[in-house]
Order: C-alpha cells, then sequence, then structure tokens
C-alpha cells in the first residue's frame, strides 16, 4: 500500500513538471514577436578562431525564415586563417540572402577583411576602419640569453625549420623569405577586398599600406558605402528587403561561457591576445591595428 501511495505520488509530479514545461514552451511561443526575421551575426574582439561565427553565419543561411543578415562587428582584426574562413562564409551566404555590415567602434583589418564581403557596409561617422595590411612581429632573446649565460641549442632538419626563433638573429635570406609570405597574404588580402567591393586592386592598393580611416574618411573613398548606426542599418536592409512592419531581429544563441560571464568580453579577449602573444609561431600572423 505504501509503495502504491509512492508510485502515485511520483506519477503526480512528474506530470506537474511536463504540464509546467508544455505551459512555458506555449506561453513563450504565444509571447514571441510575429513578422519578418533579420539575423544579426556579432563579431568581437580581437578575431582568434571562426567556429562560433561561421556556424552562426550557416545557420542564419540555412534558415528559410531569415530573409537577410547584419554583421555587427566591432573588432581591431585578429589571424588571418579565421579571418579568411569566416570572409568565405560570408560570400557564400551572399549568394542566397543580403548581407549588411554595422561597424562598432573599429571595425578594422581582419574586421574590414569580413566586412568587404557584404553587400552594402554602414560605420559611425568616428568608427575606425581600414588598416588593410598584414604584421609578423618576432622577439629576440639572444642578447639576454647571453647576459645570464645561457645558450640554445638548436637540432633541425631543414634549413628555414627554425626560421624566426627568438633564439637567434634571422639571417639575410631568411628576412626576405618570411617578407615573401606576409607580401602573399598582404596580396591575397587586397584581392579579396577589391572582389568583396566590386574595387580595382590598383585602388585598393592605394587605400592600404595599414593606414586607417574614420568611418567618415572611408566613405569618402569608397570603402564604406553609408554613414549610419546599427539601427539605421536595420531600417537600411528592411526597406531592401521591403519587410512591411517592424522587423524581428535574431541574435545566434551563444553557449554560456564561465570566463565571459566573470570577467567579460574585453578581459576575456585581452587574456586570449596575451596567449597567442606568448605562445605565437613565426606562421601565425596578426592582421591586426
Amino acid at each position: 500500500m505504501a509503495w502504491s501511495r509512492k508510485k502515485k505520488a511520483l506519477v503526480v509530479i512528474l506530470s506537474l513538471v511536463v504540464l509546467a514545461f508544455i505551459v512555458s514552451f506555449v506561453a513563450a511561443r504565444l509571447e514571441s514577436p510575429s513578422g519578418e526575421r533579420i539575423g544579426v551575426v556579432e563579431i568581437e574582439g580581437v578575431i582568434s578562431g571562426s567556429k562560433d561565427v561561421t556556424e552562426d553565419i550557416v545557420t542564419f543561411k540555412e534558415d528559410p525564415e531569415i530573409k537577410g543578415v547584419i554583421l555587427r562587428i566591432n573588432s581591431p582584426g585578429g589571424g588571418v586563417g579565421p579571418t579568411q574562413e569566416i570572409y568565405r562564409e560570408v560570400i557564400k551566404l551572399k549568394d542566397k540572402k543580403k548581407v549588411y555590415v554595422s561597424m562598432g567602434t573599429s571595425c578594422a583589418s581582419g574586421g574590414y577583411y569580413i566586412a568587404s564581403a557584404a553587400n552594402r557596409l554602414y560605420a559611425n561617422p568616428s568608427t575606425i576602419t581600414g588598416s588593410i595590411g598584414v604584421i609578423m612581429e618576432l622577439i629576440t632573446v639572444e642578447d639576454v640569453l647571453k647576459k645570464i649565460g645561457l645558450k640554445s641549442n638548436t637540432i633541425k632538419a631543414g634549413a628555414f625549420k627554425d626560421v624566426g626563433s627568438p633564439f637567434r638573429r634571422m639571417t639575410p635570406v631568411e628576412k626576405e623569405y618570411m617578407d615573401g609570405i606576409v607580401r602573399n597574404i598582404y596580396e591575397q588580402f587586397m584581392k579579396d577586398i577589391a572582389a568583396g567591393r566590386k574595387m580595382n586592386v590598383d585602388v585598393v592598393r592605394k587605400l592600404a599600406e595599414g593606414r586607417i580611416y574614420t568611418g567618415t574618411m572611408a566613405k569618402e573613398v569608397g570603402l564604406v558605402d553609408d554613414i549610419g548606426n546599427f539601427y539605421d542599418t536595420v531600417d537600411a536592409l528592411k526597406q531592401d528587403l521591403k519587410i512591411k512592419g517592424k522587423p524581428v531581429l535574431v541574435y545566434a544563441e551563444k553557449p554560456f561561457s564561465l570566463s565571459r560571464w566573470i570577467f567579460g568580453t574585453f578581459a576575456q579577449d585581452f587574456f586570449k591576445e596575451l596567449t597567442n602573444q606568448l605562445l605565437t609561431s613565426p606562421f601565425k600572423f596578426i592582421m591586426e591595428h
């Protein structure tokens, strides 16, 4: 008899839990705003990876309810590899849907690289953008080691295997070799921007060389299309898509991050960039203002 009562109580509790879940789910659906949907992909801080952003882009690309996408970029740049991966996904997204960019405080170097793939670019008057260039910085500690009586021994197979090592200076041949790699990436950067912005490569070359521009200056030289904030960008895309009424802005769901919750975006990006610099290799390039 006691066991039967326990079973009945358990069934009642489980039923109440299921009922509460169903009620909350239905209520959420009823309360969700109606209207045409615009996806928003946020790119914040130093670009050190591409996984989350590319997944957001692909999700919005494949969602038939998303009519267009806004890239909200507030970044000084970052690694070449992830930047190019995101750029490529934006190009594929643009083949299916309208893509607009809203620039924040900065949208420079790798941030601008990504932005150039969109249909239309909006910047604030004081947004720092441009910085089209590639930089590689290497530290040499050879003299410091000599002062404290330490010497590095390197065993290698391949003449260039330890090029850029902090334990010795590069030879003229090695400097020329590394300069060629940086120049090659720089050419890729300019060609992709020219393709995305439908500009002549020679025009981009004149605007590049690592120069930064305010949003106003960038509009004058054709690097952005108009001056406006995020909601100006929303209104422009709404008009382009012929959306009637207020569009629903859909943000990609972000997984919970304890470090972001504790430290915030700025601190997380600071420690991530510090780690990148400390553990850098000669072939980890940073495109950054």
